[in-house]
């Protein structure tokens, strides 16, 4: 073989190393704070989402706050206090819905935290203000609503499928609706850092139980970064298992309804598009044999050769 043919021969293998590198090197980082869906107090929907290698994070949804960072402390995940972690990291909240299984964490650390902005859509953003920082139930930390307003945090509403910037990070967020029991509404946001993406879905239930297209529109537009490979993950619920009554789901899946969905998105997405792709599995409802069917039911229903995560409270994950 030539000089000049084993250069290119060296330039391509470069150029095919870095590419598998860059598919393989994580985008995003993760801490669950809280990863239940009840009963547990300290252990509800909550997840830190940053670029690798930085401390900017946004928190998805906030039902659990202090209890999750000292777990995340006892882990070395975090070498800080708690409070540095709630005032220095965390840039802002993402709130999917205002269940308190999604918000009292926010609550109740608002007279300890700093100044940040608090992202929701705009049905959800009233209840937060007619219903929690009202100054009636808990004071005002926000900058609109009833009351005195002590502008802790800024209240940003968001509009329907239009991309935000994220406050002190280099992520935007859009933000699709969800069916929670139709017909109140949860959120879907979709995360972007540089040209990578994480979807994380609010609760909601699948669009036969709820009568809604929401799940359908939302695969519609995310079906394209599956085939690029620019979407690293969703996060999504599963509540019950596949032995709960449609009428006592109460907006949430089961593993029959999530595999459903996700067949659904593969034919927009394209045939084994899914294989290996990274689902994180949120909102697992106690007892513990319950939790421990659902598992076991994904497991023997995973035809589409996904990757279920279980994240556990305090323990860093990557996507």
């Amino acid at each position: 073989m030539s000089i000049l043919k084993k250069f290119v021969v060296c330039l391509f293998l470069i150029s095919i190393n870095a590419f598998a590198q860059k598919l393989l090197n994580p985008s995003f980082q993760i801490v669950p704070l809280g990863v239940k869906g009840g009963i547990d107090e300290k252990n509800l929907s909550a997840y830190l989402l940053a670029p690798s290698n930085t401390k900017d994070y946004i928190c998805l949804d906030a039902g659990t706050i202090n209890s999750g960072i000292e777990k995340a402390i006892e882990n070395k995940v975090f070498k800080v206090s708690t409070s540095e972690v709630l005032r220095k990291y965390i840039k802002g909240y993402l709130i999917s819905h205002a269940h308190l299984d999604h918000v009292s964490g926010l609550i109740i650390n608002s007279p300890a935290d700093s100044s940040k902005t608090v992202y929701a859509t705009k049905r959800c953003m009233e209840m937060m203000e007619n219903h929690y920082f009202n100054d009636q139930t808990w004071a005002n930390f926000g900058d609109e609503g009833p009351g005195f307003h002590i502008k802790r945090y800024h209240f940003q509403t968001l509009n329907l499928g239009e991309e935000t910037p994220i406050t002190n990070t280099a992520m935007t967020v859009k933000s699709f609706l969800l069916s929670h029991v139709n017909p109140y509404e949860s959120t879907a946001f979709l995360i972007k850092n540089n040209n990578n993406y994480v979807l994380y879905l609010g609760d909601t239930g699948s669009d036969a139980v709820e009568k809604s297209n929401n799940l359908k529109d939302l695969w519609a537009a995310i079906a394209p970064l599956i085939e690029s490979k620019q979407l690293k993950g969703i996060f999504i619920e599963v509540s019950f298992p596949n032995e709960q009554p449609d009428q006592f789901l109460f907006g949430h899946l089961t593993p029959n309804y999530l595999m459903d969905e996700l067949h659904a998105l593969e034919k927009l997405s394209g045939k084994n598009s899914l294989n290996g792709f990274k689902i994180v599995v949120t909102h697992l409802k106690p007892p513990v044999k319950n939790i421990e069917l659902i598992k076991e039911q994904l497991k023997n229903q995973n035809d589409l050769g996904l990757k279920f995560i279980y994240p556990e409270q305090g323990k860093r994950l990557e996507l």
